[in-house]
């Protein structure tokens, strides 16, 4: 049995699946193949790397520098979230609080993260070996929202988030052969994504450049459903396992309040513990 994991994207709101993450390395839970999403990717770094509460800092305690997350950023950098910066200067080997690239790299899980190329609008799909020390431009593509940040450059091709093309991606993990898969979400149970906001202002912002990215924007919300009715479809047949975060927790994908993000975390690692024996069954087969 080959078992995988999916961790959604959604910026702020992934302060869940940092704390989900978090019970699993307790518990010494590992998996045969990972994909993360956007910021799902990032957290699934720090999972694969075993750095228990790496994540949580990004969420409460780094997101208050301004280089993370600011409107000086956006002026600066031209991103909102800046990317280099996170996975940068603070991810390298002698930053803030750097990834352990050696112990993420010697891992033996398959780790993905898709990125969206940004001529072409098709989803393009990182592995971990693509990631070399100090260099973290696959996870900085995965994480580059249209409008709100720059693509990212990377060996020839321009990338936007992977969020674009493939939010959710069931098909890439069915394809690697896993047979149980685990999905964090970063949106509560039965969310179903309406029509891109700002339609306007990121269709006059790209449609030049990148037509591509505008048609994906267009449609994400029907490639996400339909996504979700298959994930719904595989959970009733026992072969998905779900954490989704209450629908309560009112936080969004730029939210920079800590005390809510650490409410957020909190509700990950309650669900993760509450719910630890029934995945270790589901996980094994059971």
């Amino acid at each position: 049995m080959k078992t995988g994991l999916i961790v959604e994207g959604g910026g702020m709101k992934c302060a869940y699946s940092a704390g989900v993450l978090d019970v699993l390395l307790d518990h010494d839970i590992n998996f045969d193949y990972c994909i993360g999403v956007s910021a799902g990717a990032a957290n699934a770094a720090s999972f694969l790397a075993g750095q228990r509460e790496r994540n949580m800092r990004f969420y409460t305690e780094h997101v208050k520098d301004p280089n993370y997350i600011s409107v000086r950023s956006l002026v600066r950098t031209g991103s909102l979230f800046g990317l280099q910066y996170i996975y940068g200067d603070m991810t390298n080997e002698g930053g803030i609080d750097p990834l352990d690239y050696d112990a993420y790299i010697n891992n033996p899980t398959e780790a993905y993260m898709p990125a969206t190329d940004a001529i072409t609008g098709k989803p393009y799909y990182f592995n971990k070996n693509d990631i070399r020390r100090n260099e973290y431009q696959p996870i900085m593509a995965t994480c580059a929202l249209p409008v709100a940040c720059k693509p990212i450059e990377y060996e020839g091709h321009i990338y936007y988030d992977g969020g674009v093309s493939d939010s959710i991606p069931i098909m890439h993990a069915l394809h690697h052969g896993c047979d149980r898969i685990v999905i964090i979400f970063s949106k509560p149970k039965g969310f179903r994504m309406k029509p891109q906001g700002g339609k306007v202002a990121y269709t006059a912002a790209l449609r030049r450049k990148y037509p591509k990215i505008v048609k994906d924007l267009n449609h994400r919300h029907e490639k996400y459903n339909s996504q979700m009715e298959m994930v719904e479809s595989l959970e009733a047949k026992g072969q998905v396992y779900c954490f989704n975060p209450r629908a309560d927790i009112e936080i969004g994908t730029y939210t920079t309040e800590p005390a809510v993000m650490m409410k957020l975390y909190d509700n990950g690692v309650e669900d993760a513990a509450q719910n630890i024996n029934r995945l270790k069954d589901f996980l094994n087969g059971k």
